[in-house]
């Protein structure tokens, strides 16, 4: 019999987007850099190849790709991690659950923003957490009421996710946001679970991370949005020296990596080491692509919906109430041949809204902006 944590689980609705294309759709659904990856990039893991490093690596990732991630902490972040606090993960993903199953069990809450990325919840109930929402409301502009957030704390709150940029919003928190965040962690000891995966496309604003503000918080980031790397499934986390000797976290963290996942695919990794050490120019012209884009969808969405400028990542989110539920909305724009996610996948207090990715080329967003001229 299929256990009830499992049968409480729905599927990603995104993934129902993803598997509803055709060739002839404009994909404002999938959350995926239309690029492809740096051929910089490229080469390094054909070089690996080449050198036939296709078995296995250490579990928690090739010392080479540890050291950068370590490095690029202190360069971009100014966080002190060594190497030895860092794992390379089967994409951020994997990162984030294994987070969530190490705090948090039957009995256990673990605080997730809603509207917020469709795992959050998912992962917190495969782990048998019960999920607590941080209402993220559109006339607060989606910011953190931290307020609200200290009243839904109890004995039994293990962790709260936070992700900025964020997906679904777009949204960037400010540093008075990180720090309020972070002083709540501190007073309750609870553990933040640090999403950064869009850090590095971000427009105008400026990234935050709670890791340099507590210690109670583990880093979660990637290769997949800022290079372009999605089907490389790579991702790390990052645990600070206190942390760590606090509760042992990578050695339990460790256990189930090695059973379910082993180690993250070899030669990708020396991919990812040029990634981080090579050359940044193709991060900086993917993300001015991103953020013309992001222009050119605000522009066209802002006279028929409520909607806020994106900060960061390349979603937007406008309210589209005044025609229908966001699901009603998200089923006509399909069928006439532009995908898009209704509001409600990434929580309760997206039920009114649809999000639409931008990570698709210029003219497919007029195209799409077209179709939503005449069906709106």
């Amino acid at each position: 019999m299929i256990t009830k944590k499992l049968l409480n689980t729905e599927q990603s609705e995104i993934r129902k987007i993803f598997n509803m294309a055709s060739k002839d759709s404009i994909n404002l659904g999938i959350g995926e850099p239309d690029f492809n990856t740096p051929q910089h990039i490229i080469d390094a893991c054909k070089d690996a190849l080449d050198r036939g490093i296709t078995s296995y690596v250490p579990n928690m990732g090739i010392p080479e790709l540890t050291e950068a991630v370590s490095e690029k902490l202190k360069n971009d972040n100014n966080l002190d991690i060594p190497q030895g606090n860092i794992m390379i993960t089967c994409g951020a993903s994997e990162a984030i659950m294994l987070s969530i199953m190490a705090f948090a069990e039957k009995g256990d809450e673990v605080i997730v923003p809603n509207p917020g990325f469709v795992s959050y919840k998912n992962m917190t109930q495969i782990a048998e957490a019960k999920p607590v929402d941080m209402n993220l409301k559109y006339e607060n502009n989606f910011k953190i009421d931290l307020d609200e957030l200290n009243e839904n704390i109890n004995k039994n709150t293990k962790c709260i996710v936070h992700n900025s940029p964020s997906n679904p919003l777009g949204t960037v928190s400010s540093k008075e946001e990180i720090k309020g965040l972070a002083q709540i962690a501190e007073d309750n000891d609870i553990i933040i679970i640090s999403d950064e995966i869009y850090e590095k496309i971000i427009y105008g604003k400026k990234h935050y991370s709670p890791a340099n503000y507590t210690d109670n918080c583990i880093v979660i980031n990637g290769f997949s949005k800022a290079y372009a790397m999605t089907g490389w499934r790579l991702g790390y986390m990052a645990v600070n020296e206190n942390l760590n000797a606090k509760y042992d976290v990578l050695d339990h963290i460790l256990k189930i990596h090695q059973f379910g996942f082993a180690c993250a695919t070899s030669f990708a990794q020396y991919g990812a080491v040029e990634a981080l050490k090579g050359n940044q120019q193709c991060v900086k012209d993917m993300v001015k692509e991103f953020e013309k884009r992001r222009d050119l969808i605000y522009n066209g969405l802002k006279d028929k919906f409520d909607v806020i400028k994106p900060e960061g990542a390349f979603y937007i989110f406008p309210d589209v109430s005044e025609y229908g539920n966001g699901m009603e909305i998200a089923e006509k724009l399909i069928k006439n041949g532009v995908l898009c996610v209704p509001g409600r996948a990434f929580g309760s207090n997206g039920k009114n809204n649809v999000r639409f990715s931008y990570a698709t080329k210029y003219e497919d967003i007029e195209k799409a902006l077209e179709i939503i001229d005449k069906i709106i």
